[in-house]
């Protein structure tokens, strides 16, 4: 195993973190920017968000994507406003440690066919849900730089922190 499952948790965790951070960055008047008409604007990608890893992980245990559940949590997801967003991921550190932290090793391991893909359950939350939140917050920090929050550097996105200020 690449990641133990420790490792794991707490690399989602790290990404929870990120978003949150992230969040703290956004300017409640930019909720709406979205880079062209077709894609989603900040609050709905942050809204997306609530629903990504937790729903995904949910059909990787159950061996399989449930498209009826997705749209419903996807619905739910849509009325959210930001502090009720905020509140959903910060609460997903917990959801990630419950979710994960009772599979085992033969859980991680077991075969299981996504979207047409066999894989592992392990391979699935790895690129699927840690993959899927990396992209996304890299979204997410390009759209904060495209409404001009140019003093954000890559601490901001690969750590979730504020640059240390030069002595």
């Amino acid at each position: 195993m690449v990641l133990t499952k420790s490792e794991l948790i707490g690399s989602l965790k790290h990404e929870v973190n990120i978003l949150l951070h992230l969040a703290g960055k956004v300017d409640r008047a930019e909720l709406d920017y979205r880079p062209t008409p077709k894609q989603r604007s900040t609050i709905e990608l942050y809204r997306y968000l609530t629903i990504m890893g937790p729903e995904l992980i949910r059909a990787i245990h159950a061996g399989g994507f449930d498209s009826a559940r997705w749209t419903v949590a996807e619905q739910a997801a849509s009325q959210l406003d930001f502090d009720q967003v905020m509140t959903s991921i910060r609460g997903q550190s917990g959801v990630y440690a419950e979710m994960l932290g009772g599979m085992s090793d033969e859980d991680y391991r077991g075969e299981i066919t996504m979207f047409g893909q066999p894989g592992t359950r392990g391979a699935f939350i790895v690129n699927m849900v840690l993959c899927g939140h990396a992209a996304y917050r890299t979204q997410l920090f390009c759209y904060l730089k495209a409404c001009g929050r140019d003093e954000l550097n890559t601490y901001n996105l690969w750590m979730g922190i504020d640059p240390p200020v030069p002595a």
